[in-house]
């Protein structure tokens, strides 16, 4: 496949939404190991809201960013504290005698030992000397604490075990926040800290784009009281103007057939003029850009998720040609829609 330099880049707001489709500038940077060690009864769901957010990273680049492997505490398969059993990939004993991996995480839950392991805690010292990042999910952090690696240092872990490692451990700084990451240490309390923990390490490694394109692929639903919670749109931004998100929601209802920005202007009741300004000072771009984005992507998502031909995918998404349609999509992701639909197929092979 012949990769044509990208003409255009997409505005900040669309940028995050289709990074995982466009030719990467980055350097190739090596992967970041990632260990996760599985004690009886942890919290699967804090462990896959970290495992989540890994594999999300890698969606949203072109080249692998992470790579994780599971280690029993005790014995595999590990039963977890929804009595589901996962079958860990190694063990204490093959991490000992292999090179450790860049990020050790201890995954705890409710009803974890709080008892201290010989083989956990000599591992754990280990990865210490080798100057390793070493983290807890839910009460992991307790294994951390008995050996010796959070002296004088803050931690988060679940409400349920503070009055224990206060009690135990008064060296370290028990914190009421839900996820702590201090030099080395990273911890957090329970699924929703395990999410926000490892996309604040992933920021602090790589950079802020990758966590936002990560927060907007795995935060669409963030949680409410209200259980008629809407999935996530552009336009649903509050710290953005009510007219300018009235006029992105009207953008986003009339893709297959594009509003001017003179209708724009007599449905929201504001100037042309004033349209273009909104865009400028709060999206840095302009109207037609932005809206041009907006229906590329919506295009890139029928081309890459359906069987529809090029050219309803083409009149779907309001271009008036597939030849204007082929060629806006090559200026953005670098690849003619055939050539990106065949790659995506080839892929999921």
């Amino acid at each position: 496949m012949t990769i044509i330099k990208d003409k255009r880049h997409f505005s900040a707001l669309m940028r995050d939404t289709n990074s995982a489709f466009l030719p990467s500038d980055r350097q190739e940077e090596a992967t970041v190991e990632v260990g996760f060690v599985l004690q009886q009864h942890f919290s699967l769901a804090s462990f896959t809201a970290a495992v989540d957010t890994l594999v999300t990273a890698n969606l949203v680049c072109t080249t692998p960013l992470f790579h994780y492997q599971t280690y029993a505490a005790e014995t595999s398969p590990v039963l977890s504290d929804l009595g589901i059993e996962i079958a860990a990939q190694g063990s204490l004993s093959t991490l000992i005698n292999q090179p450790l991996p860049d990020l050790l995480i201890i995954c705890g839950g409710y009803r974890c030992s709080t008892q201290a392991d010989a083989a956990l805690t000599r591992l754990l010292k280990l990865a210490d000397n080798q100057d390793r990042l070493i983290g807890g999910l839910w009460n992991g952090a307790i294994a951390l604490a008995h050996a010796g690696l959070l002296d004088q240092l803050s931690c988060a872990l679940h409400p349920d075990n503070h009055a224990y490692m206060r009690e135990q451990f008064p060296k370290v700084k028990v914190s009421e926040q839900v996820s702590i990451i201090e030099g080395k240490r990273l911890t957090s309390a329970g699924p929703m800290s395990a999410m926000g923990m490892m996309l604040q390490l992933i920021s602090q490694l790589r950079d802020k784009d990758i966590t936002r394109a990560i927060r907007e692929i795995i935060s669409c639903d963030q949680l409410s009281e209200s259980s008629h919670v809407r999935i996530n749109q552009p336009g649903d931004n509050p710290c953005l103007p009510q007219n300018l998100r009235d006029i992105m929601t009207l953008m986003a209802a009339n893709i297959e057939e594009p509003m001017s920005v003179e209708e724009l202007a007599v449905c929201t009741g504001i100037s042309r003029r004033q349209i273009e300004r909104l865009f400028q000072n709060h999206l840095e771009t302009s109207p037609g850009r932005y809206y041009l984005e907006l229906r590329i992507t919506h295009a890139r998502r029928l081309l890459l998720q359906s069987n529809e031909s090029i050219t309803n995918i083409a009149l779907a998404s309001g271009f008036v040609s597939t030849s204007h349609f082929s060629n806006c999509y090559k200026d953005y992701f670098g690849a003619s829609p055939s050539h990106a639909r065949e790659q995506a197929k080839k892929m999921d092979v």
